[in-house]
């Protein structure tokens, strides 16, 4: 529920801050005092476009901040936790700046938001239907979207949406398989790949060591050289090897170690030296025994890694990627063998995906057949209130033309009113009578109105086009309403303003050289005295004022 409103240097208001309460709220004012201001600003703290022409002459910014209790808004309060943005339990603070330079900033509870945030958590919070509302009834989408919502068919709606998405993907998972055409050409030329690459040792670790291999054989005179000499240099039993070096330089420090005894630190390193170059010459002595000059292997290593270089660039990879291609193909080939399989099955699937569908549409006509009587009676007998005899509203349901499975059911509904008795029904988009299609769009909206988990509703000036015996059941009708949501009206009727359980005015005044608004609530005789206003214009008589007595007494 809406608490307070507080709006600065908006549009031609400086300053204004209303509490709010439950029931029904109207809003008066002069033609042009800027009453619908109020909704305006509700409206960009639910996410509307920013505008920098709402900024008030001269100021730099407007700034927009509305409070609502969460008592009775359990969907807002469960998506603030969400969000984590649940700072306050009991309420919730939205607020939104708009700069004359265009910009805008939008918060909930203190913290930065963005614009689509304050559109989906106000859309929990307030509904705003303006003077226009009724055009969206005119779309045959909003009518079903409305149906649905007055029979609360969002179960089994939600049931046949998903059946249609589970048909669709089968079928296009089908439609896929046979694009390919037939597997058995495919299959054969990758089956023929598959036997060429198995014949060959492909992992990476196995093409390292050929690689590897073949370079030793490659250099192999060269490698018997080199170990060759330096085994002769490491280990020779009747040369100056290294080893026998190394030992007398040991010999000959050991002499003279009493005399200095850092000579010891030094022998202990050469001692470490000794054995390295020990196993040195040992794996030496092990690497001189693998080489050998075998032209006979060099050629056959020298094929084979020709043949994988050929093979990677066959399948257009590096040689070391042979081995994941051979994979993938299987990987296919699999997938082939298995796809004609798969398209029978998938016929069978797809026969139960509609079968499944046509259950759920059944359940969702059912539904809608019922909601759609009980709007229709329900509009009726509000038609005939708002001066409309022997007017009459009905639903319209027609079978789809469309064959496969629809996300929206099986049927379309049309909207159809006859304005007077004898008249025909015709589609509600084709009513040519402005009056009669906002009592008839309000007849409906009323009828349909308190049924969702919105607690706020605002209603600007959707009385528009009516008066006399009409004003006083459109009243009635909100005031009826606010004992089920909080409502909000504003409006240019007595007889409507007359039914609110409370009541704010605006009005306009020069100030500072430019036209400023303001806003006041009023007590018991003000409120008679505007009452009076609306009913007798600038200059209210006796008449007017016990009139707007007679309304508030009816009204109470």
């Amino acid at each position: 529920m809406l608490t307070h409103l507080a709006i600065q240097d908006f549009a031609v208001v400086r300053a204004a801050e209303l509490d709010f309460g439950p029931g029904l709220t109207v809003i008066s004012g002069e033609t042009g005092a800027g009453k619908s201001l109020l909704v305006d600003a509700l409206g960009f703290l639910s996410g509307a476009r920013a505008d920098s022409g709402v900024v008030r002459h001269g100021a730099e910014r407007a700034e927009l901040i509305a409070v609502f209790a969460l008592h009775d808004a359990p969907e807002a309060a469960a998506w603030l936790r969400e969000q984590e943005l649940d700072d306050d339990g009991d309420a919730c603070q939205l607020r939104r700046t708009l700069r004359a330079d265009g910009g805008s900033k939008a918060w909930i509870n203190g913290r930065p938001a963005t614009i689509a945030q304050l559109t989906e958590l106000a859309g929990l919070l307030v509904e705003i239907h303006g003077q226009h509302e009724h055009q969206a009834l005119m779309s045959r989408g909003s009518q079903l979207a409305l149906l649905d919502a007055f029979g609360r068919n969002e179960a089994q709606l939600a049931d046949v949406q998903a059946a249609a998405r589970r048909w669709s993907a089968l079928v296009k998972e089908r439609d896929a398989l046979s694009q390919r055409g037939d597997p058995g050409d495919r299959m054969a030329f990758l089956e023929h790949q598959l036997a060429e690459l198995r014949r060959e040792a492909l992992e990476p670790d196995a093409f390292a060591d050929l690689v590897a291999t073949h370079k030793r054989h490659a250099h192999a005179a060269g490698l018997i050289a080199a170990c060759d000499g330096a085994g002769a240099s490491l280990g020779s039993d009747d040369g100056p090897s290294l080893g026998r070096q190394l030992q007398q330089v040991r010999n000959e420090l050991a002499r003279q170690a009493d005399h200095e005894p850092r000579l010891s630190e030094i022998d202990a390193m050469l001692e470490i030296a000794a054995i390295q170059i020990d196993e040195a010459a040992s794996l030496l002595e092990r690497v001189r025994a693998d080489l050998d000059i075998d032209p006979t292997a060099f050629d056959t290593l020298d094929r084979k890694l020709v043949l994988l270089h050929d093979l990677a660039r066959k399948h257009r990879v590096t040689p070391d990627a042979l081995a994941a291609q051979r994979d993938a193909i299987d990987a296919e080939v699999t997938a082939l063998q298995g796809s004609e399989e798969r398209v029978r099955a998938l016929d069978g699937e797809i026969e139960t995906a509609r079968a499944t569908w046509q259950t759920a549409a059944k359940a969702l006509t059912k539904a809608r057949t019922k909601a759609a009587d009980t709007l229709s009676s329900a509009t009726t007998t509000l038609i005939g209130e708002l001066g409309m005899g022997g007017g009459r509203f009905s639903v319209a349901i027609e079978p789809n033309a469309v064959a496969d499975p629809d996300p929206q059911g099986a049927e379309r509904i049309e909207f159809l009113v006859a304005a007077n008795l004898g008249q025909p029904a015709r589609a509600l988009r084709k009513v040519a009578s402005g009056g009669e299609l906002s009592r008839i769009s309000l007849a409906i909206e009323v009828a349909a109105l308190g049924l969702d988990a919105v607690p706020t509703m605002i209603f600007d000036e959707v009385d528009s086009g009516i008066g006399g015996a009409v004003a006083d059941i459109v009243g009635q009708k909100l005031r009826a309403l606010g004992g089920k949501r909080q409502a909000l009206c504003v409006t240019h009727l007595p007889q409507v303003a007359a039914q609110g359980h409370a009541h704010y005015r605006v009005s306009k005044a020069a100030s500072e050289g430019m036209t400023q608004s303001a806003v006041r609530k009023l007590e018991a005789k003000e409120r008679e005295e505007e009452l009076a206003r609306m009913l007798g214009g600038v200059e209210v008589s006796k008449e007017a004022r016990a009139a707007a007595r007679r309304l508030l007494a009816d009204a109470n």
